[in-house]
C-alpha cells in the first residue's frame, strides 16, 4: 500500500493507481509518469493507432521528456516518423524554430525548440501532436506555434488522458480524463 493518496485509473485495458501531487495550494493533479511502464505505453501507442487510423497525416510530434516512449511506440503502430521538440538548445542543433510556453507542472517558462534538421521535414507536413498528459493547453500551444513556424499544419492531437475542463478538451483523442483535484 502507498503512503501516498492515489487516483485510480484503467487506461487502454490497464490500471493504474496515479499519485495525487500538490502544485500549488488547495490545488492537486494526479501525475502519470509513462517513463518505464513499457506496458502501459505500449497498450496507449495500440489504442491511439486505432483511434488515428481515419486521419491522414504525415508524422508526429511531441515535446521531450515524459511523451518520448509514447511517440516512438505510436511511430512503431503507425509507421509514421516522429519528431521530439527539445526543451533545450544545444550547438548542433544550428538554425533551431522555438516557442515560448508555461508548464503547469513546474509553473516556470518553457521553451520548445525545433532542431534545424526537422524543419524541412516537417514543411508542408501533416502533423499529429501527441503528448501524455493534455492539462492546461501550454504545451501544446507552444508546439503548435513551433509547427507553424516550421509550415506545418496540425490534423489530430492525441493523448494519453486529458486533465481538468473536459470541455476545452473535447477535440482531443484521448484514452481518457483525470479531475483536477480541489480541497
Amino acid at each position: 500500500m502507498s503512503p501516498y493518496e492515489t487516483y485510480a485509473v484503467e487506461v487502454a485495458g490497464l490500471k493504474r493507481d496515479l499519485r495525487l501531487f500538490e502544485i500549488k495550494p488547495g490545488l492537486r493533479i494526479a501525475i502519470l509518469n509513462i517513463l518505464g511502464d513499457t506496458e502501459l505505453v505500449q497498450a496507449s501507442a495500440r489504442e491511439l493507432a486505432r483511434r488515428l487510423k481515419e486521419k491522414e497525416y504525415d508524422l508526429l510530434v511531441t515535446a521531450e521528456a515524459k511523451s518520448i516512449p509514447l511517440a516512438h511506440a505510436l511511430s512503431v503502430e503507425t509507421q509514421k516518423p516522429y519528431v521530439i521538440l527539445r526543451k533545450t538548445y544545444k550547438p548542433y542543433m544550428g538554425e533551431a524554430l522555438r516557442a515560448e510556453t508555461l508548464s503547469i507542472t513546474t509553473g516556470q517558462p518553457q521553451v520548445l525548440i525545433l532542431d534545424e534538421k526537422d524543419v524541412e521535414l516537417m514543411k508542408g507536413k501533416k502533423a499529429v501532436i501527441v503528448d501524455d498528459v493534455i492539462s492546461t493547453g501550454s504545451t501544446l500551444q507552444g508546439m503548435r506555434m513551433v509547427l507553424d513556424k516550421a509550415g506545418a499544419s496540425v490534423v489530430a492531437e492525441a493523448a494519453i488522458f486529458t486533465e481538468g475542463d473536459r470541455a476545452q478538451w473535447m477535440h482531443i483523442i484521448a484514452l481518457g480524463h483525470l479531475p483536477l483535484f480541489t480541497e
